[in-house]
């Protein structure tokens, strides 16, 4: 009997739990062919960037500016800021390929850290058909008067204002390193929004001692970085009034599949799986995935989501009580009684 692997994700009802996140392989149409063709659910293009849309209109207003010294009809040539949202169009144009020519959901990405007008380049990527929004908000709040309260007021005006912007799903990529991430989720929740992707990977920089500067260079993720993740989504699953709730950072086999599925997950994202290995390790997953549900009894996908949510503590004093016992019951070599 066939094991039905569907789930649903922003409100979008997919053929199974795997999506593939952002990265250079879902770039291009042909790459993202291969994706869908090999058993991917969904499809995360890559980011486009605040800086990339501010750049681009701070170049027409300049071209425009210029112009108008010999030629005040050049003009007519560039639309004002008034008129449109300038930015990237082969942004654009791919979002619009890639819904014709790619056949599951595609979901455009805006990565940003403010409030500002080029929010509006949401509507641009609806409009162009994407099937959701991710927004990934990549910001380290590093400065001295930077404070919580403030950067996690920002965050959710951020996400309002892309919400109001569009009438699809919008989720939002976060990383971990608010003060207080349970309190964060919710009020993302109570603002609207779609679904919650945990986590986003903050890259950081490494020093280079035999060049003596500072490097910075892309890590994939691997199976060690799941453990964050399936702390939260235990805390969270269940508990929010609206959002779905993705996995996204150390997918290396179908055992992280798995456990952040009953760790309730909605949909499992990966990418550095799939730089390493192809997108044809997709089925790789999936076959998987399928095997071990059908040895277990299990005959659909739902039926291990959140499997483990309930008999993980979700108060901080329990969680104290494990953080205790895990340090004091470690017995290393070197730690062990006489």
């Amino acid at each position: 009997m066939a094991i039905d692997l569907s789930t649903r994700y922003l409100g979008l009802d997919l053929k199974n739990p795997l999506v593939v996140s952002a990265s250079p392989l879902s770039s291009d149409v042909s790459r993202l062919r291969m994706l869908a063709e090999a058993g991917a659910a969904a499809i995360v293009l890559p980011s486009l960037f605040e800086e990339q849309i501010r750049h681009e209109a701070a170049s027409v207003e300049r071209l425009a500016e210029a112009g108008s010294d010999s030629f005040a009809e050049s003009l007519s040539y560039f639309p004002s800021s008034a008129e449109a949202v300038t930015g990237p169009r082969r942004y654009l144009d791919l979002v619009a390929n890639a819904r014709a020519k790619v056949d599951v959901p595609i979901i455009a990405s805006l990565n940003g850290s403010s409030v500002a007008g080029w929010v509006d380049y949401a509507g641009l990527m609806e409009a162009a058909g994407a099937s959701a929004i991710e927004l990934n908000i990549y910001r380290i709040a590093s400065a001295s008067d930077a404070t919580g309260p403030h950067v996690e007021a920002e965050t959710v005006a951020l996400a309002q204002s892309v919400k109001a912007q569009v009438k699809i799903p919008v989720a939002v990529k976060l990383h971990p390193h608010f003060s207080a991430f349970g309190d964060v989720a919710r009020q993302l929740d109570a603002a609207g929004v779609d679904g919650l992707v945990l986590f986003n990977k903050l890259f950081q920089p490494d020093i280079d001692l035999s060049k003596l500067k500072w490097v910075n260079e892309v890590d994939l993720s691997s199976s060690a970085d799941i453990r964050l993740g399936l702390l939260w989504l235990s805390q969270l699953s269940g508990k929010l009034k609206k959002a779905s709730l993705a996995a996204n950072t150390g997918v290396d086999t179908v055992d992280e599949v798995l456990k952040y599925l009953m760790a309730g997950a909605d949909v499992v994202m990966m990418a550095s799986a799939l730089l390493r290995h192809g997108p044809g390790y997709l089925q790789t997953l999936l076959l998987g995935l399928e095997d071990w549900l059908d040895a277990r009894g299990f005959k659909r996908v739902s039926e291990i989501r959140g499997l483990l949510t309930a008999t993980h503590p979700d108060s901080e004093r329990n969680e104290r009580k494990d953080y205790i016992e895990t340090l004091t019951q470690y017995r290393g070599p070197y730690a062990r009684s006489a």
